[in-house]
């Protein structure tokens, strides 16, 4: 079975996967970034260059896999000394996709009998090869057209998924700009498809939210509400016949009984322990690469802003921090772990929601009357989600008035005719799969889904002033490039007045690089903070 090719913005470091493509050279440095992933005994010097590596390459091979049993698996591929051909030798690229090719092929002989954290399929993540100290920096946009069929061609001949993971605007809009023009990149049945471009419509257009639910965080290994009452009733000590009485209460009476147990400073420490930063899912760097403004979320974690932070978006997290005119927001409706005491985990604290927490329901009220709402990872049966959609529906005209608009979509795994007809008069209910389908296949379905969205969102003009994506523009952009060359070039070194500023932004989001904010990252990647327009739009 073919697997597919994403592209995310994301940190690779933090990226929930199985294997990690690692640029190196032929005397196994590496960039300092990559420490934290690398065995600390194999480093054996450190200086302005990067990391040396206590390693051997075996004769002219070009992927090395780096020893011992961490998660993800590490592979170094040397990426740079074919660069002596030149950096705009005709050899250097087909040398560094001939290496893609080497890596990925010696991925497929490891044998991984369970992908991480239960996924349907074993995901492969790599950053844009020989863009940092290889012969590539000045050919992105070559590079990403021919690197994007190589992976494809991989993914279909050894049936892994692929990450292709990348942290600058320009990179991501040109790399969508490219997935744009295939016909073949998404095996999606037709009506997800189209779901998929009637969403991503409404994302460029500035007309979604999105609501992040706890199936989202179970991807990066975090427990779903189950698993956390047993993990909780594992800690308080009870005893065998108490533990087996709490299934038979309702999910917030259990969590009530097991807080009395364990007390209130116990259960706020294992909740900031349980969900502290760690690595996120596919699919919460999916969602954070969305062009929305709004977020609502019950989780605990903070996964969907450390994903946004690793691509440039600072999240304002309501109620804890100020918002900020023009600065995207995620909501946390449930509390956030690193404030324990906002935690609403027991019936008595869903109750008082409905008293101290109305404004915050409040928001959600607003998104739902005013956006489209993308709920993701949710199965729609908090208590929370539906006293909510109850007060929107009764704001609304009585029947007998033109029918009104859903006021979102629900993507849920798998098909349940009851629940969809439940909610037909709030949101659209779009399963990923028959409801005979493995979970770990829907929700795979759904990230491949996510995935059409975010390419078909993305802004295709994040790489207009970029030199090293000269080759993807044709003659009319290559004509507006240049005039817009000539603004760049009389642009101040600062901006003193607030036109200044604003046409140095809108550079900025065409890809200008002599009106970046910051140095370019250390890997060669072009500026990843994140200038897309972010200022609250009319629904």
């Amino acid at each position: 079975m073919s697997g597919h090719v994403f592209v995310v913005g994301a940190d690779l470091r933090r990226l929930v996967c199985d294997d990690v493509l690692v640029p190196t050279d032929r005397a196994l440095r590496v960039t300092a970034g990559w420490r934290e992933l690398l065995p600390s005994e194999l480093v054996t010097s450190e200086d302005s260059d990067g990391l040396c590596l206590d390693l051997r390459w075996n004769g002219e091979q070009r992927v090395l896999e780096v020893p011992g049993d961490a998660s993800p698996r590490l592979w170094l591929v040397d990426t740079v000394d074919g660069a002596d051909h030149g950096p705009d030798s005709d050899g250097t690229l087909p040398w560094l996709l001939d290496g893609a090719r080497q890596a990925l092929a010696a991925v497929a002989r490891r044998e991984v009998r369970r992908p991480v954290h239960g996924r349907a399929r074993r995901l492969v993540a790599l950053p844009a090869l020989g863009t940092g100290w290889g012969g590539a920096a000045g050919r992105r946009g070559t590079l990403l057209q021919q690197l994007l069929p190589v992976l494809r061609e991989a993914a279909g001949e050894h049936g892994f998924d692929v990450a292709l993971v990348l942290r600058g605007p320009s990179d991501l809009a040109a790399a969508q700009r490219v997935r744009r023009g295939e016909e073949d990149g998404w095996h999606l049945p037709g009506h997800l498809r189209e779901l998929a471009e009637d969403l991503g419509e409404r994302a460029r257009r500035g007309q979604l939210a999105a609501f992040v639910g706890a199936g989202v965080s179970a991807a990066a290994g975090l427990p779903t509400w189950e698993q956390l009452l047993d993990e909780l009733a594992e800690r308080s000590g009870l005893d065998g016949a108490l533990r087996a009485g709490l299934t038979r209460l309702p999910a917030q009476d259990a969590a009530a009984l097991l807080a009395r147990e364990l007390g209130r400073e116990q259960l706020e420490a294992f909740v900031k322990e349980r969900f502290g930063p760690g690595r996120y899912a596919l699919a919460h760097a999916l969602l954070a690469d969305l062009p929305v403004q709004e977020l609502v979320t019950t989780n605990y974690d903070p996964l969907v802003e450390l994903a946004a932070a690793d691509i440039g978006r600072e999240l304002s997290v309501l109620p804890f921090d100020d918002a900020v005119p023009g600065r995207p927001w995620l909501l946390k409706l449930h509390g956030d772990a690193a404030h324990p005491e906002s935690v609403v985990l027991t019936r008595e604290e869903y109750l008082q929601f409905g008293d101290s927490r109305a404004a915050l329901a409040g928001v959600l009220h607003s998104l739902l009357l005013t956006r489209h709402v993308l709920f993701v990872g949710t199965s729609m049966q908090d208590d929370d989600l539906i006293r909510i959609a109850h007060q929107v529906r009764s704001a609304i005209p009585s029947p007998g008035t033109e029918p009104r608009r859903r006021s979102g979509t629900v993507l849920t795994l798998r098909e349940d005719p009851a629940r969809a007809r439940l909610w037909e008069q709030d949101v659209e209910t779009v399963a990923m799969a028959p409801a005979d389908t493995q979970p770990a296949e829907a929700a795979r379905l759904l990230e491949v889904v996510l995935d059409l969205i975010v390419c078909l969102s993305t802004p295709p003009t994040g790489y207009l002033l970029d030199p090293a994506y000269r080759g993807l523009l044709n003659d009319e952009e290559r004509a507006l490039a240049e005039a817009l060359g000539e603004v760049e070039r009389a642009m101040p070194a600062r901006a003193s007045t607030s036109a200044t500023g604003e046409v140095a932004a809108l550079l900025r989001r065409l890809g200008s690089r002599t009106c970046a904010e910051e140095q370019a990252p250390a890997d060669g990647a072009t500026d990843r903070v994140d200038d897309r327009l972010q200022r609250q739009r009319p629904g």
